[in-house]
Order: C-alpha cells, then structure tokens, then sequence
C-alpha cells in the first residue's frame, strides 16, 4: 500500500477530482467571476441546438475517419516491410523518431513547410507547373492536411505495435501456409490480419481515442479556421472555457465527449471480439 500511494493520490487528484468537478459544473452557469449556479440540463438543452457544437462533431468525426483509415493502413504496411525485410533496431529507431518530437514542434516545422507563399512544399509543386495550395487555408484542404500531419508523427509509433505483434504469430502457421500453395496476398488476408485482430483492435481503440482528442496541432496551425472547417470538439471546448469564461457548458461538452468516447470504444471491442483469437 505504502508503494502504490503516491500513484494512487497522483490518480485522484488529477484525474477523479477533475471528472467529478467537471461533471458537476456541467450542470451549473459557471465563470471565474461568479460563484456556479445550478442550472439543471439547460446546458445540454442548449448543446442539442448549437450548430457550432454539431459542426465541431461532424468536423471531429472527418478528422477521426481519414486519422485512423490512413494511419492504420501505412502502419501495417510499414510493419509488413520490418517484419519481412529487416528487423533492425536502428531501423524501428528511424520509424519512431516522429513520434518522440512534441505535437507542437511537428505542427509548427510543417505550418511552415506548407505555407502557401513560402512553403517548401509549395516552391517544390511550382517546379512542376502547379499552383500554389492553401493547405491550411483552404476549408477542403485544411481537415486532411492536419490528419495527414498526425498519421506522419504517430505511423511509426503505430507501426511498432502491429510489428511486436506480428512476432507473436507462430512461424509453423506460415510454413503451413506454404505448404499447402498459398499465396503471399492470401496468406495476409487469412492468416495474418485475423491472428494480428487483438493487436489491431488495441491500436483502433487507441488512435479512435487520440483522435477525438485532437487539439494542439489545429491551435498551432489553424485555430479552428477557416469557417470553422478544423474547429474540432476538443478546441471549440477550448475556446468555451477558457475564451469566453463559459466553464459549466464546456463541462458539458466534454462530458458528452466522454460519454461518446466510452460508448464507441465499449463497441469497437465488443464487435471485432477483442478478447478472442483466432490461433487455435
């Protein structure tokens, strides 16, 4: 007891205080000026009908969409190529690298490499005759060029963990495989994804939490712009709370935010079987 205490007192004070807090101010008129006052469900009457509220959703939800799909995708493969061609520590080193850079330093170095006028990015695609692309200030642009800054820094790190599990797999299922004449796109689709499902759901569950989660790079880089094409749920909070003062329906929305994240994440483990595997 004594060696668990100082975790166990670090977890409740940052962690069930702030929710408990949090979930009572959620049903109260709050700011720094005025003591909470205890308003029922009007906060969360009034989230039913605010449109800024369903688009900072809809926006969240593309952002989590292309995150996961692409991010997903790239980590596999990435992992398929280690686990094929070299298993190398300076190799895994080099994928990780992104990762271990702040979300902040990521998103500032490539705000300034997508810069529509001084941009690398730009000054490469001009070199082949192509006009210069508002990737942050263009409302099509902007959601997948922040998702596609994010898949760069957390691919590898992703990647890593579907390797570590391809090493689970047994080598006599693959040498069975062979045997019996399957191919090598035949042995990925029935062998290896259905034995790496338990990794994968871990990783979805994870990057699906994450994602919703998304906040600094969008401060960084947009600041929800333009026409509120990146204000995702975590920065419209942000701007509730600590922009307008508006602490109890802040507290709301972050409420349904957890709500929402518990609700998804309780499905996507009860619908790809996450405590089951397929190795006999």
């Amino acid at each position: 007891m004594i060696f668990i205490a100082p975790a166990t007192l670090g977890f409740v004070v940052f962690y069930i205080w702030p929710t408990l807090r949090g979930a009572y101010l959620s049903f109260t008129e709050y700011s720094l000026l005025e003591a909470p006052k205890f308003n029922g469900l009007a906060n969360y009457e009034r989230m039913v009908q605010d449109s800024f509220f369903w688009n900072a959703l809809g926006v969240t939800v593309e952002y989590v969409v292309i995150n996961i799909g692409v991010q997903t995708v790239l980590a596999v493969g990435i992992a398929m190529l280690m686990y094929r061609l070299t298993k190398s520590i300076t190799v895994r080193a080099i994928i990780l690298a992104p990762y271990l850079v702040a979300n902040v330093v990521v998103a500032l170095v490539w705000y300034w490499m997508l810069d529509v006028q001084v941009g690398i990015v730009n000054t490469f695609l001009g070199w082949f005759g192509v006009d210069p692309v508002a990737f942050f200030g263009d409302s099509h642009w902007a959601i997948p060029t922040v998702a596609g800054i994010n898949v760069w820094r957390h691919m590898g790190y992703t990647a890593l963990l579907v390797f570590a599990g391809l090493q689970m797999i047994p080598k006599y299922v693959y040498e069975a495989a062979e045997v019996d004449g399957s191919t090598e796109w035949k042995t990925f689709w029935r062998i290896t994804l259905p034995l790496l499902r338990p990794v994968l759901v871990m990783v979805l569950v994870v990057t699906m939490i994450g994602s919703f989660q998304i906040f600094d790079t969008v401060a960084v880089t947009t600041q929800g712009g333009p026409i509120n094409a990146t204000r995702v749920i975590y920065y419209y909070i942000y701007e509730r709370a600590f922009t307008r003062f508006d602490f109890g329906y802040a507290s709301a929305m972050a409420l349904v935010l957890f709500a929402i994240l518990a609700v998804v994440s309780l499905l996507q483990l009860r619908l790809l079987r996450a405590k089951e595997s397929d190795l006999a």
